[in-house]
């Protein structure tokens, strides 16, 4: 009789090895398809230096994991046969090793929660094995395996799902969904602000799993995910050993040393060995003067591209991945189309209106709400300030120009006796203060983190700029002007609505 098939739930498969899914694991996604059941086939649970394979989970947000081992074997295999229950120090081929499986997760658990997590069961999917043949088998079996923990071959989804019911009764103190699989699956983890876990939609998973072309538009609505599923992509690339050398791209100095203070949280969290200096975390600007460098030419101080750099490529990196396309001089995505044209190219892209398999889903609070004051900017502004500060509102961002940031720091200093602090996109995020006011130019403004925006002197900044800073706040966006115009009224129509509903 061939066991060749029994082996642990960690037994590493080729990555490129797409499995089809059997009957009964259909019935399982159906199955969740109508419930508060969720299936994962063939994920992997990072930890430390190692990657474990699990080839089925199911989650039940009130009763815990479920584990699955598939096996194909016919009554005639099994009617004769001897099988055992794993120990650590056995893990023969006619063994079932969950215990292993078990001590992994729990220690993934007691590492990042200080707890052991969820109650986890165990179940046996018998593809080719009904539930008659089951009652003429081996003792030694059906004391390892009871009846209640395999789904025979001709069970029902109503079957299925009565049996998954019965490992225990409804636990409303488990930890939330998010924790749960923020905690197993860290490759599919976003962190907040506070860095409390929040796992992706299909949406994010489809493109952090996809296999990248040379050239691909990741195109997101805003406040989509998009810039924090780049990390989460580059993390499993590296992981997955499928690229040695990521750079990311964000316009900014300062967005950078914000971008890699998320990747930092993010590896803490996920608690992995990882290897830093494969992701980097760069301006345009650097790149640009990286290749100048390789061609003995001087360094520039604002982004150009000189006809000499498209002369002789080199190779920087596997993926160059570009967040916010969008804003950038086409010029230089032309240039990055170039010097990736054998290689790998994200670029993020920010749109309205999202065709399929794009990120279509807004996270954007509820709470947030959108403001739009036809008035005297500055004497608004003032208001707005003082308000927000009597209610001790931390973490208040003005975007203006130098002028009018010189005339309300006067002011300001008068009515609150503060002097707000002054954001700079060039200046290091360790050397600026983000606590309370603050000013800073529309060119500053990306990865931001704002509880409060205040936004004046629109006229001369583009509508995807504005589009952006609108939606950098968690909780309010003032928009102040004094005469209007078409890029306004588009931003009134779309925002203002939202605000009401």
């Amino acid at each position: 009789m061939n066991l060749s098939s029994f082996t642990s739930f960690f037994k590493k498969t080729p990555n490129n090895l797409i499995v089809p899914d059997t009957i009964l694991v259909k019935k399982l996604k159906n199955l969740s398809s109508q419930s508060h059941l969720l299936v994962y086939k063939d994920v992997k649970i990072y930890h430390h230096t190692l990657a474990y394979n699990i080839k089925l989970m199911l989650v039940d947000k009130l009763r815990g994991l479920y584990l699955f081992e598939t096996k194909e074997w016919t009554y005639d295999e099994l009617k004769n046969a001897q099988i055992k229950k794993a120990t650590k120090q056995n893990r023969g081929e006619n063994t079932l090793a969950y215990e292993k499986t078990h001590d992994l997760i729990r220690q993934k658990f007691n590492e990042v929660t200080h707890n052991d997590g969820v109650p986890i069961f165990n179940f046996l999917l018998m593809e080719n094995l009904n539930a008659d043949e089951y009652e003429h088998l081996n003792k030694s079996f059906q004391e390892l395996l009871p009846r209640e923990k395999v789904i025979f071959s001709d069970a029902s989804e109503a079957d299925i799902f009565k049996k998954l019911q019965a490992v225990s009764e409804e636990d409303e103190e488990l930890p939330p969904i998010d924790s749960i699989l923020g905690t197993l699956l860290i490759q599919y983890t976003i962190l907040d602000q506070k860095n409390k876990p929040h796992f992706c939609n299909k949406e994010q998973i489809a493109f952090i799993d996809s296999d990248l072309t040379n050239s691909y538009e990741l195109r997101g609505v805003s406040s989509s995910g998009k810039s924090k599923i780049l990390l989460l992509k580059s993390l499993l690339e590296v992981l997955n050993k499928t690229a040695e050398k990521i750079i990311i791209l964000k316009p900014t100095t300062l967005a950078c040393d914000i971008f890699k203070q998320d990747l930092l949280n993010l590896i803490e969290h996920a608690i992995i060995e990882f290897n830093l200096e494969a992701i980097e975390i760069i301006t345009p600007l650097m790149l640009i003067n990286r290749h100048l460098k390789k061609l003995g030419k001087e360094k520039i101080s604002q982004i150009e591209i000189n006809p000499r750099i498209l002369k002789k490529n080199y190779h920087f990196a596997d993926i160059i991945l570009c967040d916010d396309a969008d804003i950038l001089d086409k010029e230089f995505i032309g240039y990055l189309k170039h010097l990736q044209v054998k290689r790998r190219l994200v670029l993020v892209k920010q749109e309205e209106s999202i065709e399929e398999n794009q990120l279509q889903i807004n996270y954007r609070q509820k709470r947030q709400s959108f403001n739009f004051y036809k008035t005297n900017p500055h004497a608004k502004a003032l208001h707005i300030i003082e308000r927000l500060s009597v209610n001790e509102s931390k973490n208040i961002f003005v975007v203006c120009n130098e002028s009018s940031r010189e005339k309300l720091t006067e002011d300001l200093h008068s009515f609150i006796r503060q002097t707000p602090q002054r954001i700079e996109s060039s200046v290091h995020l360790i050397n600026q203060d983000f606590s309370n006011i603050s000013f800073c130019e529309y060119e500053d403004i990306n990865s931001l983190k704002v509880d409060h925006i205040i936004l004046m002197d629109l006229c001369s900044v583009s509508e995807n700029l504005l589009e952006y800073a609108i939606n950098l706040s968690n909780y309010s966006a003032d928009i102040l002007y004094e005469e209007e115009c078409l890029k306004i009224q588009n931003l009134r129509s779309k925002y203002e609505q939202s605000s009401k509903e």
